[in-house]
């Protein structure tokens, strides 16, 4: 597949906001459609459930895709993919995901957001490390730019090593304004590029970043 998986150190580390910037970037110049195979704490509006993640991310992207063929899968449970899927008694296999990600792809690009950090669990018995796997696709791992962020980013780039997954990029993101250094004393442990997002830079993010993709 001809695109990126992004992914997180952890849940709550503002993946969709950084991949809506991503893309409404790049749409300029390709065209762009994304993949949120599975959606959980999915509030059901008119008989169905609405994957609010999926639907920032389709709308990013202006491509008309359906919302059904970007994220097939939906749970109301706040809760892991492969719990969530359990609790409502319509299970989840890694394959299962894998094929939604594929469907109508042909080659375009895709970017494919995960659910959770890169050892979360996302379908029964496999975790998202597993689907990037999968898909043979480079990741971005999203880490929240706070204190203890450089520890969580050298667990998951180990993680993604450690599955020879090959990594684009590692995006801090400040979702709180702060004055750490986390950037400049990341890059000493890692040959991965390591950018800085947050609202005041998000231009030299962008040419950063269409630079490694």
């Amino acid at each position: 597949m001809n695109g990126v998986f992004i992914t997180g150190s952890n849940t709550e580390v503002g993946k969709t906001t950084v991949l809506v910037e991503i893309i409404k970037h790049l749409r300029k110049r390709r065209k762009i459609v994304v993949r949120k195979p599975v959606e959980t704490d999915c509030e059901m509006v008119n008989g169905s459930y609405v994957p609010k993640d999926a639907i920032k991310l389709n709308e990013a992207c202006a491509s008309g895709e359906d919302i059904d063929v970007v994220c097939p899968f939906c749970y109301e449970l706040e809760a892991s993919p492969e719990e969530a899927s359990v609790f409502a008694d319509r299970p989840l296999g890694l394959f299962d995901l894998v094929k939604a990600c594929q469907s109508k792809i042909g080659e375009q690009f895709v970017f494919v957001e995960g659910a959770g950090g890169i050892y979360s669990p996302i379908a029964n018995n496999a975790l998202n490390s597993d689907l990037a796997i999968e898909l043979k696709m480079p990741i971005i791992i999203v880490v929240k730019d706070e204190l203890g962020a450089i520890g969580q980013a050298l667990l998951s780039i180990n993680a993604a090593q450690t599955n020879n997954l090959d990594i684009a990029c590692v995006v801090l993101n400040e979702m709180t304004p702060n004055h750490l250094s986390n950037a400049q004393a990341l890059r000493a442990y890692t040959k991965a590029p390591v950018l800085e997002y947050s609202k005041n830079k998000q231009k030299p993010f962008c040419a950063e970043i269409e630079k490694l993709i």
